[in-house]
């Protein structure tokens, strides 16, 4: 069962007319949304279903630049600033903690892992740093875990991720932003080769502009315009118990769990080293862009073949303007948790850190992660289509990043200075 995520009311007035339309109410979509309305830009919000629902609300909450790829740090930086600004922009706590993320290790060969990352950043002057077995015992006390060592990032943070969304989606609004939930958008409107609107299934609007933010969605949307974007899901599990005496205010990483503190001072735990790959026919299709990936990752992948394939099977990769769409048919992604992921983690934190066999498990869920072959995003113009944008295929790293990367489609689609250099995010790449 999904999080709950703090009540928004939107609206119930569908308007003819924006300047930009963004598809997808998840927090990708809101903040540029946000941005957008700061700027005096009229923007509407479609969501399918309701905001936030699936991966916004699903994440861990970790604000991270550890072990993100050098190209990827200065849009981690830009969300750090605008992170911290959050809860006076918006006029809301947000849970964001800046209280270090650490990531530990078993082997030597996990160590040289963390060495060549640091060693790749260290242009960047970040204030990551390699720890010793003493020094992860003196931040996180109590654990008897024979690490061989660790990496600890202290500017690193956390958010919760059923505060955040709500927050923004309301300063939003309140900036004159209309979001309207339950309103797939079925195809664009062109006119004289660019976007002139979008198609609903409540009826059109017209713009000047759209942004795609659908998440895992995205990839059926542009493949009924005929553009493939190369997204594949993932799922991944999470648990979080009741209230309890923890070691620490880090969030800790280790190769087979993770834990942070959550904002009710129980803890989130998920299984670190499995992810749950679901075979559907895009695993196939895309087959030959992934092999590298998945031949570097597959320890970690649960791969699988059941009632997903059928399901995705079930949902159409062509429709009219006039037909039910996908977005209709599944309005909310609701993935059950893997009770052995989930079981194995808490065991295996429990090893480690024996403290946690007080934990009671208070809620369990799972979420859809939509991951690019290189697991960077997209952000950016679609060449075939002017007018539209492409914000999606965050690869887990989404809520991290998502301050600055809505900032950063919002300046792609308002032709403002980017906030970054967006060439690392382009669509073309692939």
């Amino acid at each position: 069962m999904a999080p709950t995520i703090a009540p928004v009311t939107t609206s119930t007035v569908f308007p003819p007319a924006a300047s930009v339309v963004i598809i997808g109410g998840g927090i990708i979509g809101l903040t540029a949304a946000l941005t957008l309305a700061e700027r005096n830009i009229s923007v509407v919000v479609l969501e399918k279903g309701r905001i936030a629902a699936e991966q916004s609300s699903r994440n861990l909450g970790w604000v991270r630049k550890t072990s993100r790829h050098a190209a990827d740090i200065p849009l981690a930086l830009a969300a750090d600033r605008l992170w911290a600004q959050m809860p006076e922009r918006v006029g809301a706590d947000v849970g964001y903690r800046q209280e270090g993320i650490m990531f530990v290790g078993r082997t030597s060969a996990q160590m040289a892992m963390h060495e060549s990352w640091l060693k790749s950043v260290e242009h960047l002057s970040l204030d990551s740093r390699l720890l010793s077995k003493r020094e992860i015992d003196a931040r996180v006390p109590g654990g008897v875990g024979d690490w061989a060592g660790g990496i600890f990032t202290p500017s690193d943070a956390r958010a919760e991720p059923t505060l955040a969304s709500s927050a923004i989606a309301k300063a939003a609004m309140a900036m004159g932003v209309v979001i309207i939930e339950q309103c797939a958008v079925r195809t664009l409107q062109m006119s004289a080769g660019a976007v002139s609107g979008v198609v609903t299934e409540k009826g059109e609007i017209r713009c000047d502009h759209v942004l795609l933010a659908g998440g895992m969605w995205s990839r059926r949307f542009l493949g009924n315009l005929g553009v493939s974007l190369p997204t594949l899901p993932l799922t991944c599990s999470v648990l979080r118990t009741h209230p309890m005496d923890g070691p620490t205010e880090i969030a800790v990483g280790a190769p087979d769990f993770s834990f942070r503190k959550h904002k009710d001072g129980g803890f989130i735990i998920t299984q670190r080293g499995k992810l749950d790959a679901f075979l559907t026919l895009d695993h196939l299709l895309l087959a030959k862009q992934y092999m590298p990936q998945f031949r570097a990752q597959r320890s970690v992948l649960n791969v699988s073949l059941g009632k997903p394939f059928i399901n995705d099977l079930a949902l159409a990769r062509r429709w009219r303007a006039d037909s039910v769409s996908p977005f209709e048919r599944v309005r909310v992604q609701d993935p059950e948790a893997n009770p052995r992921l989930n079981n194995d983690a808490m065991n295996n934190l429990i090893a480690a850190w024996p403290v946690f066999q007080q934990a009671r498990i208070a809620h369990a869920w799972a979420g859809t992660i939509d991951v690019t072959p290189d697991s960077n995003p997209v952000i950016g113009p679609v060449a075939q289509i002017p007018g539209l944008t492409v914000a999606t295929g965050f690869s887990g790293h989404g809520f991290g990043t998502s301050p600055a990367a809505g900032h950063l489609a919002a300046d792609l689609v308002s032709g403002h200075t980017p906030i970054i250099d967006p060439s690392p995010y382009r669509f073309d790449r692939f």
